[in-house]
């Protein structure tokens, strides 16, 4: 037997209602086009499913057997095309984000706000993640997609999209202010108690890599779990501490912290979003992608207008 659904649908409502012409009211259409679907699907199953009366129709002993099983599928199909109307229009949703310590800081807390404003009824999950778990949890499905910091691996199934650039800066409090009247070097640098993000992380890694690229090994006399706690360490006058320049932006402009200039300036690095091509993302996690590539953009051209965004 291959009844078309749509003949269900109109046997959910007649027998629902015990009325053909509010059966047709509630499927915008005629009397006539209802009755012709009810035989149809008589003729079809083999069996009479209503009996007239002046009221209406009653059902017969086979009709209330198929309701209670048509009128549990109508049902979950009705609450399923709701739901999923409210996620085309952004009403509902589950976005799950990968992302670092860092790039919570630099990306997703500014943004969050208004976004969570706009669409409040869109769940979000963030779990923290460095970049190689970023990557096995995109894989496995866990995750939507990562906002990582680049050096990142180049691994074949993945869609990388830039969303912004930033430098790293040397910063240095007021018992360290006079080494901002000349530019240093990296091996001057390294005379000094340095600063920076603790072994196992991204960044640390970058600046090991980076400072042997220069001939230097780094040695910081203090290691730090997170790259807010940087700033408020140098405020306190116990070292020079390497951040990215958007964590000490604040303090620079309040002058109590100040930057230290380099002969080689750090690379710019990027901040990208990573998801797994055999993943789709949602609707609102693509939503939230746009929404969020728009104000990284955004903030981009107001800070270093050489940022430009990949596609």
């Amino acid at each position: 037997m291959s009844v078309n659904l749509d003949s269900y649908k109109t046997f959910y409502y007649v027998a629902k209602y015990r009325n053909i012409t509010h059966a047709a009211k509630a499927l915008f259409q005629t009397q006539p086009t209802v009755s012709r679907c009810i035989a149809g699907l008589e003729a079809e199953l083999g069996c009479r499913l209503f009996v007239r009366s002046k009221k209406g129709v009653m059902l017969t002993p086979e009709a209330e057997l198929l309701y209670q099983h048509i009128s549990a599928a109508c049902q979950e199909i009705f609450l399923a095309e709701e739901q999923l109307s409210k996620h085309k229009s952004f009403q509902e949703g589950l976005i799950r984000i990968g992302a670092s310590e860092m790039t919570i800081h630099h990306c997703l807390l500014p943004f969050l706000g208004a976004f969570r404003q706009k669409y409040p009824g869109i769940r979000i999950q963030i779990s923290s993640y460095n970049t190689p778990t970023a990557f096995d949890a995109l894989k496995k499905g866990e995750i939507d997609f990562a906002v990582i910091i680049s050096p990142y691996p180049q691994i074949s199934g993945y869609r990388v999209t830039r969303i912004s650039t930033f430098r790293d800066i040397v910063i240095v409090g007021k018992d360290f202010s006079h080494l901002c009247s000349e530019k240093m070097d990296f091996q001057k640098l390294t005379s000094y108690p340095l600063i920076c993000l603790q072994s196992g992380t991204g960044t640390r890694q970058y600046l090991e890599e980076l400072f042997e690229h220069f001939g230097q090994e780094l040695r910081p006399e203090i290691e730090l779990p997170t790259t807010d706690l940087i700033v408020p360490v140098v405020q306190q006058n116990l070292g020079i501490g390497i951040v990215p320049e958007n964590f000490a932006r604040k303090a620079l402009q309040e002058k109590s912290v100040f930057q230290v200039h380099l002969r080689q300036d750090f690379p710019p690095r990027q901040i990208s979003v990573v998801s797994h091509q055999l993943h789709p993302i949602s609707l609102a996690g693509q939503q939230f992608l746009q929404l969020l590539m728009q104000q990284m953009t955004m903030d981009d051209k107001k800070s270093t207008p050489q940022v430009e965004l990949s596609k």
